[in-house]
């Protein structure tokens, strides 16, 4: 078994009233199957609504199946002993980094976790500074991280995950509240953590330039997966995506209209380089 499979996941929102009755049930998650291997960088696109981020929150076992199961390196997440070694295995970084960073000085906020883990203090500030040194924030280690950048903040938020040594990271929209270099930074220092450190990576977001070097982009829309594959497969099938109401990287829209314009062009085009290639092949 991978580090994360869903097998007929169904999760349902339940609305009561104040006497306890049913109002309403939404089923935001409908008959998933999901596997992601270990080591792989995998990214969940979709709408507002779609299901990505409550698909998300059942790998860090925040919410638990309606239906079906989901397991993280074998355990199930409906096991509540299992509980703990979940959330140890699958680290959990969200939109917003305020909410995850709690000290007043980097260094601490990093090891907060590690520390609630019972790990010695000598190995939680070695911890400490490889995960700091890992996502380019060493030289922040005494500053307050209320004086960084949303980009910076999100790194240091990223570095408190590493210090609890997980196996797979969780990242639900982490750059929707950044500027464009902010996204830049953040976005880097995750495809370093699963190139170098081989850390899974699960990528929620709906900005499409982010998933052009995930090794499996999968779309949700109403509570499904609609369509899945690689990069350049998902972003070939342009019109399916806007019926999505998903665009596609700026580059493979440019490829593709030149394309309609009966130029030989590829499909797929995923960077500038690649459809510079593609046009100087013309002449």
């Amino acid at each position: 078994m991978g580090m994360i499979k869903a097998k007929n996941l169904v999760f349902e929102y339940i609305r009561r009233d104040e006497e306890g009755n049913v109002e309403s049930i939404n089923r935001a998650v409908d008959d998933v199957d999901l596997e992601v291997e270990k080591g792989d960088f995998v990214a969940i696109l979709g709408h507002n609504g779609s299901g990505k981020s409550t698909m998300a929150k059942h790998i860090n076992a925040i919410l638990t199946p309606t239906e079906g199961t989901v397991w993280v390196n074998g355990m199930d997440t409906k096991d509540e002993n299992s509980i703990w070694d979940i959330r140890q295995t699958a680290g959990m970084v969200f939109q917003n980094p305020d909410n995850q960073i709690i000290a007043t000085v980097v260094e601490e906020d990093v090891g907060f976790g590690a520390e609630n883990l019972g790990i010695p203090t000598d190995e939680i500030w070695l911890r400490v500074e490889e995960s700091l040194k890992a996502v380019g924030m060493l030289e922040y280690r005494n500053h307050s991280p209320n004086k960084l950048s949303g980009g910076q903040k999100q790194r240091v938020a990223i570095a408190g995950i590493m210090a609890m040594k997980p196996q797979c990271i969780v990242l639900d929209e982490p750059t929707a509240m950044l500027d464009p270099i902010g996204r830049k930074e953040v976005l880097q220092t995750v495809r370093e953590l699963n190139k170098r450190e081989k850390v899974t990576v699960l990528l929620i977001t709906h900005y499409m330039e982010e998933v052009i070097h995930a090794d499996k982009v999968i779309v949700m829309d109403q509570g499904k997966v609609v369509m899945q594959g690689t990069p350049r497969d998902v972003f070939s099938r342009v019109e399916e995506l806007k019926q999505y109401r998903l665009a596609v990287p700026q580059v493979t829209e440019l490829a593709y209209e030149l394309r309609k314009e009966g130029l030989a062009i590829p499909q797929g085009i995923l960077t500038v380089e690649e459809l510079v290639e593609a046009v100087a092949g013309l002449a």
